[in-house]
């Protein structure tokens, strides 16, 4: 299995300022190559045409596309599922397989099931889900015992802590959603991933 990009997207339409294909597209002009398609709030066929949207953009630049908890579309090319804490595993595993994680328990499991990634989370306070916690802090993520992403309050202070802690890599929602430069907000994550990772 390949893992995504050390940057990993998620999408949230309401928190977006703009139309989501172009909050993403702005990303991924400011070097993002991995994202997450979450709106499992959608009917199928309408998240299914954003999908396809979303996609286009993403494998344009030879990134990766997941899709929260899978998608009944075989037109549009997914390249992995993103699955909730209790959900079970796809008949058919995809490439790239993860699941959402908030304690080491889950890492564990998600482990001996044989996941890509997690992501875990809150590592810090997150203003896209206040109350949801206790943040856990940088140090739950030495000794992860499989690539984890860093998820919940994380910036460009915080991403190169984060990696030098022992994560793979950073996921983020709100402070890309809600940026007035979604670019800027990713090269300055970009940046910042790539100092951890030589600390």
């Amino acid at each position: 299995m390949t893992l995504p990009d050390r940057l990993l997207l998620l999408t949230d339409a309401s928190q977006a300022r703009r139309p989501l294909r172009e909050v993403v597209a702005a990303a991924i002009g400011g070097g993002a190559r991995a994202v997450l398609l979450r709106e499992k709030h959608l009917p199928s066929v309408e998240r299914a045409g954003v999908a396809a949207a979303l996609a286009e953009v993403v494998h344009r630049v030879g990134g990766t596309f997941l899709v929260a908890g899978g998608l009944d579309d075989p037109r549009v090319r997914v390249d992995g599922v993103h699955l909730a804490a209790r959900e079970p595993l796809p008949a058919v595993l995809p490439p790239v397989v993860g699941r959402s994680c908030h304690d080491p328990r889950a890492l564990a499991r998600a482990a001996a099931e044989g996941c890509t990634y997690a992501t875990l989370s809150p590592i810090f306070p997150s203003a896209s889900k206040p109350g949801y916690g206790p943040a856990l802090g940088p140090g739950a993520l030495r000794g992860a015992p499989m690539p984890v992403y860093a998820l919940g309050g994380v910036d460009a202070a915080r991403a190169a802590d984060c990696v030098a802690a022992g994560a793979y890599g950073v996921a983020v929602m709100g402070a890309v959603m809600r940026a007035e430069d979604p670019a800027a907000v990713v090269a300055g994550l970009v940046a910042a991933l790539h100092v951890g990772a030589t600390r």
